[in-house]
């Protein structure tokens, strides 16, 4: 019997899901168009570096981040796994465009999604963009795995064909056609239901969506201080950026050193800190807090030592506190001990 008339539900889902199929195919195919064909966006220390990106995703993952600190701690694996993954997205969304193979596609789509949703779920200015779009994408990648491809697809002229392999399980579970499933009903629930609860977690966790206080860590940059210390004259103490907007960075113009009554010891204002001397940062990931041309600019989820000579001030004695100063007069301070 043909294919078509014993599939014919499955044949009607796949095509009522094909304008989903399209746009997300083409969602994760663009990753590679942008990076590659448009610009070459893969290529390690220079504007636009798709690893940079990735490393603006670390201070506030979910779960995945020792993957994300250990691959911008090491270039070459970064630049290795940057290419693997825009390789896989053009796979997966070519594919998905054609209808081919349509299931192992729409895997591949939720596992996209999901390395999206908890790598950078948290970032979004205005409309919480990525965690809507690793949470949609995860939606959409189990409906397509339920739906297969039909009409206007390479699975369906493989199954117009009546090729011996459509007749195989496998291809049923990893293409198109009718799933081999007892309890459709028990499966699509309980799927369903697991990816509403990880849409409400994801969503309180990353943004306190569901209950309490609504908070955006996109909104305006933060900047954390730690390992500060005294030594040969110099002031030592590590950054990093761990909030704010990811396109660009937190503009540094001002470094104070204080004494206990907040009196200034030592200044550094946005001109000095535009000539920041570079071997006095120390960078650990790819996104390099460095000297711009009116402040040191420090990318979110950049990390670095930074050391400040001090041996212009005549009674170090007297250091208590230091304060970095952003140019939308946002102040941080930490007690130098």
């Amino acid at each position: 019997m043909n294919n078509n008339t014993t599939t014919q539900p499955y044949h009607l889902a796949g095509l009522f899901s094909l304008s989903i199929r399209l746009v997300i195919g083409w969602t994760y195919f663009s990753a590679f168009w942008r990076r590659l064909i448009l610009e070459n966006k893969l290529i390690p220390d220079e504007a636009g570096y798709i690893g940079e990106k990735f490393n603006h995703f670390l201070p506030n993952a979910l779960g995945i981040k020792p993957i994300i600190e250990y691959l911008v701690t090491h270039p070459d694996a970064l630049q290795t796994s940057m290419m693997t993954f825009t390789i896989i997205e053009a796979v997966v969304g070519l594919c998905l465009i054609l209808g081919v193979f349509t299931r192992l596609m729409s895997i591949g789509v939720f596992g996209l999604a999901l390395g999206i949703l908890l790598g950078s779920g948290w970032i979004g200015t205005t409309c919480l963009d990525e965690w809507q779009i690793g949470i949609l994408g995860i939606a959409g990648g189990f409906t397509l795995f339920l739906t297969g491809s039909s009409f206007y697809s390479v699975d369906e002229f493989f199954l117009k064909k009546n090729l011996k392999f459509t007749h195989k399980k496998w291809f049923q579970w990893l293409g198109s056609g009718n799933l081999p499933m007892n309890n459709a009903k028990a499966f699509v629930l309980a799927g369903s239901i697991v990816i509403f609860g990880l849409t409400l977690f994801t969503n309180q966790y990353f943004h306190g969506g569901v209950w309490g206080k609504l908070h955006n860590k996109s909104v305006k940059p933060k900047i954390e201080i730690s390992n500060i210390s005294l030594k040969n004259k110099d002031l030592k103490f590590q950054i990093y950026r761990t909030e704010g907007v990811d396109v660009y960075g937190s503009f540094l113009i001002g470094v104070h050193i204080l004494d206990e009554n907040g009196k200034i010891l030592k200044a550094l204002n946005h001109s000095e800190l535009s000539h920041f001397q570079k071997e006095n940062i120390f960078n650990h990931y790819v996104a390099k807090v460095k000297p711009g041309k009116h402040s040191l600019i420090i990318p979110l989820g950049s990390k670095a030592d930074l050391t400040v000579h001090i041996d212009d001030i005549s009674d170090q004695k007297k250091i208590h506190t230091l304060k970095l100063i952003d140019i939308s007069g946002i102040e941080w301070t930490a007690e130098i001990e």
